[in-house]
């Protein structure tokens, strides 16, 4: 657990994300959870939030859905690339399967895809790598992850051991058709290009770096993974199975974010939602009940997509100080609010109905 994180007794940890601005040795970012929660929402406002306090961020999608382009608003790729309306925050989009001109030549593509077929995740494993080589080169001041849904997510932190694999695997085929390799790429005028050792020295430089960074993660003052979940039973599962899965790897979490929460004040006179707010309450006690010495941070659920820089920002005050609903219930201003609504209702429906009453007599 990072010291961010510790709380004096009888002390509610607090309910924002201000810790990760404030540890100034955070490294990497980590943004993850179950699909559909709004991952890349969250990994957007805090990499927007990081940069108001770091020299240089760079957030990075590792998901294949790809949803930072839509969340900024702007085109990216898999290099860095300036984020409009920023000096200071870059960002990229990774395919987690090798991309076939990372090398050189078909026979290099064939060699790879017999070693990707035979031990499952090796290609993720080894474009991680060379991502990470590349981001290495550049020396961000933090790194923000947008992760893939959680199983991908698992699969990323079991990359040393995958490439240990794959290097096993690259062993037994240089004993068994090394020659033939060497024979056939000088026929064929490839020259060093499939020369084994070569490929071999290649993943050994591939899993030096990621046991490097493994090391990294494995540091809390380095490193930190947020959960973004929402208040729902297959979120809260998905959660708790994230959470073990980080200790197992002994990976720093001490920050959850709730999405999508529907405060009770704002149900006003909706049956549907009076119920989803009790359903959601249920969940939310259960949150901070199994994570009291968690930052556990709420945000509310939206009428509209956040999407642009614009509307990220405006949505970033709520992961900086906790949502206030604007009505308090019981207010005469709450109350002359549900009225409103239900006068409005009534009038919708009392045109709906004259209009299916004047359908009837023309019929």
């Amino acid at each position: 657990m990072s010291s961010v994180a510790v709380v004096q007794a009888g002390d509610m940890p607090d309910p924002t994300v201000r810790n990760l601005l404030e540890q100034d040795t955070l490294k990497w970012v980590f943004v993850g959870g179950k699909g559909g929660v709004g991952k890349t929402t969250c990994s957007s406002i805090v990499s927007i939030l990081l940069a108001s306090v770091r020299s240089s961020v760079l957030v990075i999608s590792t998901d294949p859905a790809h949803n930072l382009s839509d969340a900024f608003q702007q085109r990216f790729t898999k290099f860095p690339t300036l984020v409009k309306g920023f000096t200071n925050l870059y960002a990229m989009e990774i395919d987690p399967k090798v991309e076939n001109d990372d090398y050189g030549n078909e026979g290099m593509e064939g060699f790879i895809s017999e070693l990707t077929n035979a031990i499952p995740g090796v290609d993720e494993a080894m474009s991680f790598a060379e991502m990470l080589k590349l981001v290495q080169t550049m020396d961000y001041s933090v790194v923000v992850f947008d992760t893939a849904p959680t199983g991908h997510t698992l699969r990323l932190l079991q990359f040393p051991a995958t490439l240990e694999k794959g290097l096993e695997k690259m062993m037994d085929l240089k004993n068994r058709f090394g020659g033939l390799i060497n024979q056939a790429s000088r026929l064929f005028g490839l020259g060093d290009e499939l020369n084994e050792d070569a490929m071999l020295g290649r993943i050994e430089g591939m899993k030096d770096v990621i046991e490097q960074v493994n090391r990294q993660f494995k540091d809390p003052d380095l490193t930190t993974f947020v959960c973004v979940c929402i208040p729902e039973f297959l979120s809260l599962y998905e959660t708790e199975r994230l959470v073990q899965e980080l200790a197992k790897f002994e990976i720093d979490a001490h920050n959850i974010i709730i999405n999508q929460v529907i405060f009770d004040e704002e149900a006003v006179e909706s049956k549907l939602l009076r119920a989803r707010v009790k359903m959601q309450q249920k969940y939310v006690d259960q949150f901070h009940m199994l994570y009291d010495d968690f930052n556990i941070t709420k945000l509310p659920l939206l009428p509209e997509e956040v999407c642009g820089v614009q509307a990220l920002q405006n949505f970033s005050k709520h992961f900086l100080a906790p949502y206030t609903p604007a009505l308090k219930r019981g207010s005469v201003e709450e109350l002359e609010e549900r009225v409103s609504t239900l006068k409005s209702s009534l009038q919708i429906a009392e045109a709906e109905l004259d209009r299916v009453r004047k359908g009837k007599q023309a019929a």
